[in-house]
């Protein structure tokens, strides 16, 4: 492992140790990623287990709603594989269940308007219902809205996605978790119940500071939003897989797919909102993506930036505390100490297509210049996006503006013109 300077280890180990201390955690653990490698471990505390055991990065804790981001793999590879639309409407994937008019979509990105929770005794503090036993219980009189109307969270709907998956591929959502995402990553020590060296679930007596063993049971039909254990070595292999995909797992364009915005609370504007079974924090000017958890006596957070290759893991055996909002404060710390070098340039590539359209344009009187930038058609100035080749004369926007429409090169009577989404670019200014 490529470790961090020592100062920046101990600023990070100061972190977790203030985290520790000050919302007295039994034990806490921390992992820290850079080029989607594991470069930093630490824990803190002394009550991993009942009689003192150490915490550790090879230490199972459970990580609660991480567990939602699997669930939502599997929907993806479904899509992905032709077995649904994220259009569909539940119902015609589970017939005849409550809710069945949302989408899809709608419960990835919690925005269908469902209760949070199940109607019964708080499924997280009871043994699990078979999934016809949940389904029975529905009732869309308990609704918290309407759907497309705001960010609510649903634990309920991603009970929902985990049997719709499970029929689909005629197979048990823990034998889809295992098979098309646990094996290729290799995570060996992220398992349903937990098994070797495992952390006890606490909680704190606000008044007395003594331990308080928390229950963990088996979810049931709830266990697609929050039943698996893991590690910090684990997690950070899941955190690799999220900076660069594995295509077995999921394609790049579907991984991106789900970290663009679908949701979020209005309160909290867009400082934090929610893709497709991901969470997202917009860390000015960066993007952070992962997901927090938490189940009674566990607490946990993996966090991504994506564009700086660098991610954070906690996990936490308390019911309450400063855990799964962590990982951010880690990255910040490193990038602090360690903030990342610019690219190497280099010389560009030469294209196979468009050199000739190099240079300055003009959009009216308003100057426009194409330039190659990492081997790619690049517009500057007052009209800012990529461009890739789709046959002689055609190119489609990437980002920006124009992403995803059409650039059409004109060219007649000895002059040549660009037309962008039907925004003319010239090569001089006002050209007829």
């Amino acid at each position: 492992m490529t470790e961090v300077r020592p100062a920046t280890a101990a600023a990070l180990f100061a972190e977790v140790a203030a985290a520790q201390s000050e919302w007295k955690l039994p034990s806490v653990n921390a992992g820290v990623l850079r080029d989607g490698e594991l470069v930093w471990t630490g824990s803190r505390g002394q009550f991993a287990t009942v009689d003192g055991g150490a915490p550790g990065p090879d230490v199972q804790y459970r990580i609660g709603s991480i567990t939602k981001t699997l669930t939502a793999v599997l929907v993806m590879q479904c899509r992905d594989d032709g077995l649904l639309g994220l259009n569909d409407a539940v119902g015609k994937h589970l017939p005849g269940i409550a809710f069945g008019d949302r989408t899809i979509r709608h419960l990835l990105a919690h925005s269908g308007g469902m209760n949070a929770e199940p109607e019964g005794p708080w499924w997280e503090r009871n043994p699990g219902v078979s999934f016809e036993q949940l389904a029975a219980a529905m009732d869309e009189s308990q609704a918290a809205g309407p759907a497309d109307r705001r960010h609510h969270y649903s634990n309920l709907g991603y009970g929902l996605l985990g049997e719709l998956v499970a029929r689909l591929r005629g197979a048990s959502w823990l034998e889809l978790v295992q098979d098309r995402i646990l094996d290729p990553l290799e995570m060996r020590r992220t398992t349903y119940f937990p098994a070797g060296p495992s952390a006890q679930g606490f909680s704190v007596h606000p008044f007395s500071g003594q331990l308080l063993e928390e229950p963990a049971y088996d979810s049931g039909a709830m266990a697609p939003a929050g039943q698996l254990w893991s590690t910090i070595e684990d997690l950070a292999t899941y955190a690799r897989f999220w900076i660069d995909p594995v295509h077995e797992v999921l394609s790049r364009d579907t991984v991106e797919e789900m970290a663009a915005p679908s949701a979020a609370d209005p309160r909290e504007g867009l400082t934090a909102s929610y893709g497709l079974g991901l969470r997202l924090i917009a860390d000015d000017p960066n993007l952070l993506i992962g997901h927090t958890g938490s189940m009674p006596g566990f607490l946990a957070g993996l966090f991504v930036d994506r564009a700086r290759r660098i991610g954070a893991v906690t996990l936490g055996n308390a019911t309450y505390g400063r855990v799964a909002s962590l990982p951010p404060d880690l990255l910040r710390i490193l990038v602090t100490h360690e903030p990342s070098l610019p690219q190497e340039w280099v010389p560009e590539p030469t294209l196979d297509q468009g050199s000739e359209l190099l240079g300055h344009w003009y959009w009216g009187n308003s100057p426009v210049t194409m330039v190659v930038s990492g081997g790619i058609l690049q517009l500057t100035g007052a009209l800012t996006s990529r461009f890739s080749p789709l046959g002689p004369d055609l190119y489609q926007g990437r980002d920006g503006y124009f992403a995803g429409e059409k650039l059409r090169v004109i060219r007649d009577n000895g002059s040549t013109r660009l037309n962008v989404a039907t925004f003319l670019l010239t090569r001089t200014p006002y050209d007829a």
